[in-house]
């Protein structure tokens, strides 16, 4: 059986670099994303990376603040009623990110591609406005005929548009539950975290709770994400805060505003740096930051009764961290 958890540090010590094409497993703000993954990026001072992004997150949010983010194509860069994602706009009017915009029907479409095999995926999405037209790229010139290709429908004759299908170097997808081999289950709406983990090179898990390989045999059809298409895996609870997890916890809406008015500033974004990335070496430390008394309230979901199939299969830290020898 092969063991392929690993700790958050070496996760991302290992599986991010300098001008590579990052892709994250999050859609809506407030949705399950590597919350938590982005964190340690911060931490490790990770630069120049290219940001695949179904819709912008706090993570993204967070990364673009504190200067790792050099480009960026996203489908929705607001953080929805939390305002617009004030890290991302400082870095982007700054100059320091480049962001390449479609739509969140563009996005899933190019990762649908790319999870096929295909190099491009013809397209009526996008085509024919200032999402083809106007590139961040290649921003002087207009219309621009390269960031949305035209070809021809060999059927039909008919004129569309084509995406370029993506296909990252790594991402890293945040799931409910994983087992030590790499299985994923998902509760809650994917938003195209089955195929991201086709489109990419390498996956990395992000997982609020391991389980037992039983508890993937019992549940068979709720694997969406299967071991072969896996890395590594990362045992982070709270991962997805100050978003919910369904299942788990719901979004912490105070700190949601209070996290976006930080990075507002470089003065609040280095604060926040401080408070919540830098105060903490591992899981346990992580969720002492977030407080015992808060962890409680967000835990107590009206989607919790979710969880209840699969909590006998649920391993304890203790568990958890002998199967990791310790680390």
């Amino acid at each position: 059986m092969n063991n392929k958890l690993i700790t958050m540090q070496e996760a991302v010590s290992k599986y991010t670099w300098e001008g590579m094409t990052f892709a994250h497993g999050g859609a809506l703000p407030v949705g399950s994303d590597c919350i938590a993954f982005f964190r340690e990026m911060v931490r490790q001072g990770v630069k120049g990376i290219n940001c695949i992004s179904n819709c912008n997150t706090q993570g993204t949010n967070l990364l673009a603040a504190a200067g790792g983010i050099a480009r960026m194509e996203v489908g929705f860069s607001g953080l929805e009623v939390y305002g617009f994602a004030n890290g991302l706009k400082r870095a982007v009017e700054s100059g320091q990110t480049i962001l390449e915009d479609y739509s969140n029907g563009g996005i899933p479409i190019r990762v649908m591609g790319g999870a096929l095999g295909w190099p491009f995926v013809p397209t009526f999405i996008n085509y024919g406005c200032d999402q083809a037209w106007c590139s961040a790229d290649e921003p002087d010139i207009y219309p621009n005929p390269n960031k949305i290709r035209e070809v021809t429908d060999p059927f039909t004759g008919k004129k569309m548009g084509a995406f370029k299908s993506i296909t990252p170097d790594v991402a890293v997808i945040h799931v409910t539950m994983a087992d030590e081999q790499g299985n994923g289950i998902m509760l809650g709406t994917e938003w195209s975290r089955f195929e991201l983990s086709r489109a990419a090179k390498k996956v990395v898990l992000q997982a609020d709770y391991i389980v037992d390989t039983d508890c993937m045999r019992q549940f068979p059809n709720l694997v969406r994400i299967p071991d072969l298409v896996v890395e590594a895996v990362v045992y982070w609870p709270m991962g997805v805060w100050p978003a919910c997890s369904t299942g788990c916890y719901d979004s912490d809406e105070e700190h949601f505003f209070a996290m976006n008015k930080m990075l507002k500033t470089e003065e609040g974004t280095q604060e926040y740096i401080e408070k919540y990335v830098k105060s903490y070496s591992n899981h346990q430390e992580f969720r002492e930051v977030i407080g015992k008394d808060k962890i409680t309230k967000l835990s107590d979901t009206a989607t919790a009764f979710l969880m209840d199939p699969y909590r006998k299969w649920i391993k304890s830290d203790a568990e958890v961290q002998e199967l990791m020898g310790g680390r």
